[in-house]
């Protein structure tokens, strides 16, 4: 009895496990979640366990038992995606150039398409880093839809590209400067 005991655990562990999911609704069938570094959209909940499809292809099977004891991020609820964009430019960048080029971030970022009034971009001059001068870009983009968000980011990017080059204004990259000595 007590080996007929001990084997039950598990799947009584798991049926209320079930329960717990269904009746608190942390997902539902479709939704893309991430638990425990597993990304992707849930295939199946059933009575022992949930399967999830990970964004590289694989199946991830996980006991319900684990699950309602996880932190499960649910980004199938998610009402907009939120870039943090780092903008670096060169030491060599003017205080006037500085300046223009917050001003033109500001410009491509006014009432962008998916925004919300209540969430405006924000940019600001933000670091003096090791081998840049950085400029701090901050936007939301409402509508979860990743690949509408991608595609505006690739608008934005190219904005920036081109707009920035048509002014000489120059991005920075990992440098570093080597200043030699003469003893004499």
């Amino acid at each position: 009895g007590l080996a007929i005991a001990l084997a039950g655990q598990d799947t009584i562990k798991n049926f209320f496990g079930s329960v717990v999911i269904l009746g608190d609704r942390p997902f539902e069938i479709g939704d893309r979640i991430i638990v425990d570094g597993h990304d992707g959209p849930v295939e199946s909940v059933g009575f022992r366990s949930t399967k999830i499809r990970t964004l590289e292809g694989h199946q991830v099977t996980i006991p319900n038992s684990e699950m309602v004891n996880r932190t499960v991020q649910n980004i199938g609820k998610r009402p907009y995606i939120r870039r943090l964009m780092n903008v670096a430019l060169t030491y060599d960048t003017s205080p006037a150039k500085m300046k223009q080029a917050v001003e033109m971030l500001k410009e491509i970022l006014k009432d962008h398409e998916g925004m919300n009034p209540d969430f405006p971009p924000k940019v600001y001059f933000s670091d003096f880093n090791d081998w840049s001068l950085n400029i701090l870009a901050l936007y939301w983009y409402h509508t979860p839809d990743y690949w509408k968000y991608m595609d505006f980011s690739q608008k934005v990017n190219m904005q920036i590209l081109d707009r920035f080059n048509n002014e000489g204004i120059e991005f920075a990259f990992p440098t570093q400067t080597i200043c030699l000595e003469n003893g004499d």
